[in-house]
């Protein structure tokens, strides 16, 4: 639903006219590693979020603390983003080290790209070039540095969804593999649990939002999406790092590609797409380490065609959840975007008896989630703002699940062959559907053998 919040961000921009990113702290334990954030909102107000890297037996090979600075240094530099959108002051100042001016560039984009689902929501007009002028205060530079890891080990974080745990369960039997989970709840340690992995063996990392945003939150200040797989992504690389494995199998698809809104270009999933992906690796390469091997294992695939593997892994279909809605109490709410899509996705490959299983009801015969219907397959202009596939594939599901269902059709089905959407796409090839994409992605040969296996195999 978008509100007209523009005055109110011109106005919160005139009462709060500065940001600051003051410094962090660093505890290093023997059990843990804690990472403490300084941000000031206009001198007005003061954030202390906390990172904890919960080391266990995995945290075993030692890094140098210059190191350990410059990831601690730019994970703050994405999760300062969460705070300043509060009242998205027009300056925001750097204090504990200096940015060249392409890093300066770099962060500008990555926050305005990470934020266009906030500011069209909220109805924002502004641009990449004027909505915030980033000043450093600090003359010191950090310098990339070399890192010796290993490179049979791969991490994959794990969220508790089907891709995650598609890409665990087939690199598993191939690679010395770290599940990683950034706040554990039931589906993602379910997740590690069903492929097979024990408490001691996986990596843990815990996050705190600071208590003020939540209080300003309550007040009516601005709030909205941002973009946590940016976030995700150099934590990811610390802890990696920090644990000496050179590889890191993120399980971002080509689908997260497609803009949410076509004409605006917002996507609600920018920071799960190859563009970032791209401009990550380099950004990494250039000022942090250039020996970690950050890269989407499924990126090659898109949900469709993980749906079918994911399909073939029913030791997963009790635990797998991926509803933002239902995410505190671990359920699928059954009444969203994200629970319908996934319903969709998955219906050419599990019948409709398991599905009811998984998700409570049939969704296909729930008229209330028609406008989701609409906004999944194209029919209304703008697609949820949800990690969803491409107005292609769930067309094309819809299509198989007619097929399926055969005479005695759910509400939805019956309406959606009432639309030109479905005579578009009745006859629409599988195989422009499920082929690998050879070119935007990151796979190392090894890598990609596997995915090759899988799909043929």
């Amino acid at each position: 639903m978008l509100k007209d919040n523009h005055k109110k961000y011109e106005q919160l921009r005139k009462e709060y006219s500065f940001f600051v990113y003051e410094d962090f702290s660093i505890d290093d334990q023997d059990e843990k590693l804690s990472v403490t954030y300084r941000f000031n909102l206009a001198d007005k107000v003061f954030f202390y979020p906390t990172l904890e890297f919960i080391k266990g037996r995995l945290f075993e090979k030692p890094i140098a603390e210059n190191v350990i600075r410059n990831f601690v240094f730019h994970i703050g530099l994405v999760e300062l983003i969460s705070y300043w959108k509060a009242a998205c002051p027009p300056k925001i100042i750097i204090k504990p080290y200096k940015l060249d001016d392409d890093q300066i560039n770099w962060w500008k984009t990555l926050w305005f790209n990470g934020l266009g689902e906030f500011f069209y929501l909220n109805k924002i007009q502004t641009n990449g070039g004027i909505f915030v002028d980033l000043v450093c205060q600090s003359d010191i530079y950090l310098a990339p540095e070399n890192l010796v890891l290993d490179n049979n080990r791969v991490l994959v974080p794990v969220g508790g969804g089907k891709d995650s745990a598609v890409t665990l369960e087939l690199l598993k039997s191939h690679f010395n593999c770290v599940p990683f989970i950034v706040n554990p709840r039931q589906a993602s340690l379910e997740t590690i649990r069903s492929a097979g992995f024990a408490e001691d063996q996986y990596l843990e990392v815990r996050r705190s939002i600071h208590p003020e945003l939540l209080r300003l939150n309550g007040l009516g200040f601005l709030n909205g999406h941002t973009p946590f797989s940016a976030l995700l992504a150099f934590i990811s690389v610390f802890a990696a790092s920090m644990a000496g494995i050179r590889s890191i199998a993120l399980s971002n698809e080509s689908s997260a590609n497609e803009p949410t809104d076509d004409e605006s270009g917002v996507n609600h999933q920018y920071s799960k797409s190859f563009e970032f992906e791209k401009d990550f690796r380099d950004y990494l390469e250039r000022y942090i380490t250039p020996d970690v091997n950050y890269f989407s294992f499924l990126r090659p695939l898109n949900e469709y065609v993980i749906a079918g593997l994911f399909a073939g892994f029913p030791s997963y279909f009790s635990v797998f959840k991926s509803c933002n809605v239902g995410s505190k109490t671990d359920i699928w709410c059954g009444n969203c975007p994200k629970c319908l899509f996934t319903f969709i996705i998955l219906s050419p490959y599990i019948s409709k008896k398991k599905l009811v299983e998984i998700f409570g009801k049939d969704l296909l015969d729930d008229k209330k989630l028609l406008g989701s219907l609409k906004k999944l397959t194209g029919i209304s202009k703008i697609k949820p703002f949800e990690c969803v596939g491409t107005i292609d594939e769930v067309n094309y599901a819809l299509g198989r699940a007619v097929e399926k269902r055969g005479e005695n059709l759910p509400e939805l089905l019956k309406f959606y062959i009432s639309t030109p959407f479905y005579y578009r796409y009745k006859d629409f090839k599988k195989e422009d559907i499920t082929r690998i994409e050879k070119k935007e992605h990151f796979l190392e040969d090894r890598f990609m053998s596997v995915l090759k296996k899988a799909m043929h195999g």
